[in-house]
């Protein structure tokens, strides 16, 4: 049975996030939806690379699903948007073979996180970038972002509801980018723990805003205490960018 890889895009904020959830509006819903039209009523399971939270919005989700429809891939993009909601796109899609796997062949992910920098906020920026009514210091931000880069145990900047024991994770990209008011956030790795990408976005624009030295990340880390990072930035300035693989 041919496997279908496809790239996806979605606004979330007006979803409960991207996993099926009883009473919720979510991304994967939508699209075992769209996906159960185009099979006639048959159920068609959706495999992505990873969950996003309520709020959080992609520009390179990855998922997989099973058909056993002979369309060629260059059509499932078409098929597959004329049925889902305006908030969703197919981007791409391509036949993979069965051994792929959207979340265990993935090699790394990278997310971006968006902060506007205004004394009052914008109701137009509301879903889609953090609001700092106070000015950041890029370059305190970078400096500290250095000290996350590499093979950490990352415990201190992870959701204290994690199951996950083994909290070791390796950072290889984290540039903190300024854009006239709007800064982006750019981190990428091998994997992520739970809102690690979101706390480690609120450490730093406490750094940004001088309530966090920046040569305290290594104490940081090394305390393995999520009370010793700053506060989980919000949802909404949150992306998923890219999957590799």
């Amino acid at each position: 049975m041919p496997r279908v890889k496809c790239t996806i895009a979605y606004d979330g904020a007006r979803f409960s996030g991207y996993q099926v959830q009883p009473n919720s509006r979510t991304v994967q819903e939508e699209l075992e939806k769209a996906l159960s039209v185009i099979h006639k009523g048959l159920d068609v399971k959706v495999t992505a690379s990873g969950r996003t939270d309520a709020g959080v919005h992609a520009k390179g989700q990855v998922i997989h699903f099973d058909t056993p429809l002979a369309i060629p891939a260059l059509r499932w993009p078409s098929a597959l948007n004329s049925r889902l909601p305006e908030d969703i796109a197919v981007k791409q899609a391509e036949i993979v073979s069965e051994s792929f796997h959207a979340r265990f062949s993935a090699v790394g992910k990278e997310y971006r996180y968006k902060i506007y920098q205004e004394a009052v906020r914008d109701p137009f920026h509301r879903f889609y970038a953090c609001h700092s009514p106070l000015e950041l210091d890029q370059a305190l931000m970078q400096k500290a972002a250095r000290s996350l880069i590499g093979t950490y145990d990352f415990t201190s900047f992870c959701s204290a509801k994690t199951e996950v024991e083994d909290k070791v994770r390796t950072i290889t990209k984290l540039e903190v980018i300024q854009h006239g008011k709007e800064m982006e956030l750019q981190v990428a790795g091998s994997g992520f723990l739970y809102n690690m990408v979101r706390i480690i976005a609120g450490t730093l624009m406490e750094v940004g805003r001088g309530r966090i030295a920046p040569d305290c990340m290594p104490d940081i880390l090394a305390g393995r205490d999520r009370s010793l990072a700053g506060k989980t930035a919000p949802a909404e300035g949150l992306y998923l960018w890219e999957v590799f693989y």
